[in-house]
């Protein structure tokens, strides 16, 4: 199967709730909706799942091998571990029907959702419903980079044009809030990952950063970085985390397993606690992307950001 190259594109008017001309949208909820002709559903013997590629894919192949082994028996399917490199390679994945349940990182939410037929379900969230994350700039402790305004003339590494907290909206509000321009008033770099982007910081290869703190917080309780490694020079307003959904042709019996997958696993004990315990997340609580995503489309539409699906 061909696979259209998605790109992320500039565009004066915003068209970041335009499905794929694939897709339709009959109940206006701004994801695909299930095909009419059953035969275009897909009931595959093996569910094909992929976590965003925050980190290194190794390290969370083992985090979500116990969540895994309960989707096998609450879908009665076997169900395989996708360690994707990139967002792109992700919904190119999910686009050419080879991945069926995802987790999308908050910027490639919407890339997602319009151009690979990506319907969210559910997020993490702490024990008293709350959730999300804010992106931070860090530099190094010793840097005489102390605000935003500082970073005027100097390099400021970005992750993936995909990512919300890595792209997206360090983008728009050092824009609107400082007037500072990617390009024109301070150069950037891509690290391809949150993770590279922190250790670029920490090892002096990168002057500043935008990343994810859940991440940033992750690496700390691993004792990968420490919390002297690096300093903040600005935090941002919460936004939702990794979204959890299934491609939009999926059999409903078996979009529904998976939705009850997500409902019942037991965190008390499990790798998926060990882990997100320390960005705060202890559960999976239902959302929507027309609700949930409002904030990332705003941001999105400040960057004048489209989406080149067809």
């Amino acid at each position: 199967m061909a696979v259209a190259t998605v790109m992320l594109v500039s565009a004066s008017v915003s068209a970041a709730d335009d499905l794929s001309s694939r897709y339709q949208d009959e109940n206006g909820d701004l994801v695909a909706d299930l095909p009419d002709d059953e035969s275009a559903w897909v009931d595959p013997e093996t569910l094909v799942f992929a976590y965003t590629p925050v980190e290194d894919p190794a390290v969370y192949a083992d985090v979500w091998a116990g969540f895994l082994d309960h989707m096998e028996e609450v879908t009665g399917k076997r169900v395989e571990f996708f360690p994707v490199q990139s967002n792109a390679a992700q919904i190119e994945a999910m686009r050419a029907g080879r991945l069926h349940v995802a987790g999308f990182n908050t910027g490639s939410n919407p890339l997602a959702v319009n151009c690979a037929g990506f319907v969210p379900f559910t997020m993490m969230a702490r024990e008293d419903d709350s959730f999300g994350y804010e992106m931070e700039i860090i530099t190094q402790p010793d840097s005489d980079i102390d605000s935003p305004e500082d970073l005027e003339g100097r390099t400021l590494a970005f992750t993936s044009e995909s990512s919300n907290s890595g792209y997206k909206a360090p983008s728009a509000l050092l824009d609107s809030e400082f007037g500072l321009v990617a390009g024109e008033d301070f150069d950037s770099e891509f690290s391809g990952k949150h993770d590279n982007s922190i250790m670029g910081v920490v090892h002096g290869d990168y002057e500043a950063a935008a990343i994810a703190n859940s991440v940033l917080k992750r690496m700390v309780s691993r004792d990968v970085i420490d919390e002297d490694d690096y300093r903040s020079i600005y935090t941002s307003t919460t936004f939702p985390t990794t979204g959890y959904g299934h491609v939009y042709n999926l059999h409903p019996d078996v979009a529904e397993d998976v939705k009850q997958a997500f409902d019942t696993f037991e965190w008390e004990g499990s790798a998926l606690q060990e882990e997100f315990e320390n960005s705060g997340e202890a559960k999976f609580i239902p959302i929507t992307y027309e609700q949930h995503w409002d904030v990332i489309r705003t941001i999105d539409e400040a960057n004048g950001v489209s989406y080149d699906c067809d």
